[in-house]
């Protein structure tokens, strides 16, 4: 096949087959040791830089002294605006695109060096590198149980399809689009996170104070100090044999994974006492391999033994103690040993001692805040995703 499936109107044309070699130069910089690596200078660019321009993450940088830059650049040439960069050592097969005519000099072997000369619109070849017909190829020319390598010669004989100037210009800023959104809401959520991490410092009581150091207008008396177990009633769930569990039935079985994949559901046609059925908008806890708060949403469901229903006192508003239970998941992850299970009894739920505010409205205020950022959070996680979903999807459609 020699058109894409999906293209932009008015391209019509077969998508022209060749190898990379043939199209433009490609290149590899002088060597450079690593005792010739400065302080500061000209940016000396290796695999684990272009990952980090991936990903979005930093990592440590290295220079080489403008004196080298000149000197190797003379035998090797000077990166260009526009040019491409493919990593040939470590995570193989990752672009990045040279954003200036600024001096950049890179690791040789590690980075390969695709010469721009206008044969291509960059952020189409940029994006070639992410596609499956690439990522086949690449999978086809590695050797397995060998430390992977990009070879410049594997580089040249690198299959590619390239349509005109016009058409790559279309593509490739539809993929620079979609790649803006995607870093976007990644970078939203990111941030939302830190926000939410920082609030519960501030607005939750630190240190053995009573206070916290913000709050809302208005409310001025100490946080009081009680047992779970006194605002709280924690009801375990009811256990199952086999032969009870359903492929269909009147009442879902909600068990601890339905909250964290795709896992199937079994039903039941039993009655059983209300306690032991969860309603929209009930607070349930999973303690069993993973574990902590959650608002049920969704239909009249029996719920597992692994996890609990928690009936809140007058005294405890919902979405508060949702953010009580978050910070207490927390500091049992911090404090325990990476190497053992977590390990939650219901007696041990009900004699933490925590700190509320007297007043059920400061209560609802602060659950209402951090409600509203799960929320955020949760919306730019799930945009992220659906985009990525698309690109992939794209990716399959728009390159051949």
């Amino acid at each position: 096949m020699s058109k894409p499936k999906i293209r932009f109107k008015g391209y019509e044309e077969d998508w022209e087959q060749r190898k990379l070699g043939d199209v433009t130069e490609l290149k590899s910089a002088s060597r450079v040791h690593k005792g010739e690596w400065t302080d500061s200078g000209v940016p000396f660019f290796r695999s684990s830089d272009v990952m980090a321009a991936i990903n979005g993450t930093t990592n440590e940088k290295a220079y080489i002294s403008e004196e080298l830059y000149e000197k190797l650049s003379n035998a090797s040439g000077k990166l260009e605006e526009g040019d491409v960069l493919v990593t040939g050592g470590g995570s193989v097969g990752n672009p990045y695109i040279v954003p200036n005519n600024e001096p950049l000099y890179t690791k040789d072997a590690d980075l390969l060096w695709i010469k721009n000369q206008g044969r291509f619109y960059p952020y189409f070849l940029y994006e070639y590198f992410f596609s499956p017909t690439f990522r086949i190829y690449l999978s086809s020319i590695s050797h397995v149980g060998t430390i992977a390598h990009y070879t410049i010669t594997q580089l040249s004989e690198t299959p590619i399809s390239l349509p005109d100037i016009e058409e790559q210009i279309k593509v490739g800023e539809y993929f620079e689009s979609l790649d803006r959104l995607i870093t976007l809401h990644q970078r939203k959520c990111e941030e939302t996170k830190k926000l939410k991490k920082y609030m519960l410092q501030k607005m939750f009581p630190q240190n053995g104070k009573r206070v916290p150091e913000i709050r809302f207008a208005g409310f001025t008396d100490d946080w009081e100090q009680r047992k779970l177990g006194e605002v709280a009633t924690f009801i375990n769930g009811r256990a199952y044999s086999q032969d009870e569990l359903l492929s269909n039935g009147k009442y879902k079985v909600l068990r601890v994974g339905n909250f964290y994949t795709n896992d199937s559901w079994y039903f039941s046609d039993m009655e059983l006492d209300e306690k032991y059925y969860a309603n929209d908008g009930d607070l349930l806890y999973t303690w069993s391999a993973t574990f902590g708060p959650h608002i049920w949403r969704g239909g009249k469901v029996i719920y597992h033994y692994h996890i609990w229903k928690i009936e809140l006192s007058d005294i405890l508003e919902k979405r508060f103690a949702v953010q009580l239970l978050e910070q207490d998941k927390a500091k049992i992850l911090s404090d325990k040993n990476g190497s053992t299970m977590v390990h939650i009894t219901k007696s041990g739920m009900e004699q933490k001692e925590v700190l509320l505010p007297s007043c059920v409205e400061e209560q609802a205020k602060i659950g209402a805040y951090f409600e509203n950022l799960d929320h955020l959070i949760t919306l730019h996680q799930r945009k992220y995703e659906e985009l990525q979903k698309i690109k992939k999807f794209m990716l399959q459609n728009m390159f051949i």
